[in-house]
């Protein structure tokens, strides 16, 4: 596998900062932390193709884990509860102020076998569809999801259709 370069993963977490800032997000303030955090998404991506959460186990089946790419879908619910999302690259504005410790998280993560899925049957009328990001929540009613969530800059396939 080839290595990660110093540079690569510095111009990653300056864009990851900046995306982060203009979000409301905080990216852990321990640079030396975060950068290795950074490193660790970059080999998930030579290694799978996207950006798996360095901190769980992935399966490489990009649709599998569509929940623990970074930004996962656990982050908002762990950044609310706890202060930090489950790898702490993103953590609240009392941590990244050092107004609060970290904290250890508990895994969020469940694979429920039989989820429950609207049936045809069950689906409401509507001009046009509703789509949820799966990230932060965003909703919007239109043809199709849009290619980056206007809030948290999740990509098009991070959006499930509601109705």
């Amino acid at each position: 596998m080839t290595e990660i370069s110093d540079a690569d993963v510095d111009k990653l977490y300056e864009k990851l900062k900046k995306e982060a800032e203009e979000s409301g997000y905080f990216l852990n303030p321990d640079v030396e932390f975060t950068k290795e955090l950074v490193r660790s998404l970059l080999i998930n991506e030579k290694r799978y193709g996207y950006w798996a959460c360095p901190c769980r186990l992935a399966t490489g089946i990009k649709e599998k884990d569509m929940d623990i790419i970074c930004p996962c879908d656990y982050r908002d619910a762990d950044l609310n509860e706890y202060g930090s999302c489950y790898c702490a690259l993103y953590v609240s504005e009392e941590i990244f102020k050092g107004k609060k410790k970290p904290q250890s998280i508990p895994e969020r993560r469940v694979r429920a076998k039989n989820e429950e899925k609207m049936t045809e049957g069950q689906v409401l009328k509507f001009k046009y569809p509703i789509w949820r990001c799966k990230v932060c929540g965003y909703l919007c009613a239109r043809d199709n999801p849009p290619q980056i969530c206007p809030i948290c800059k999740a990509r098009q396939e991070r959006f499930e259709r509601l109705v």
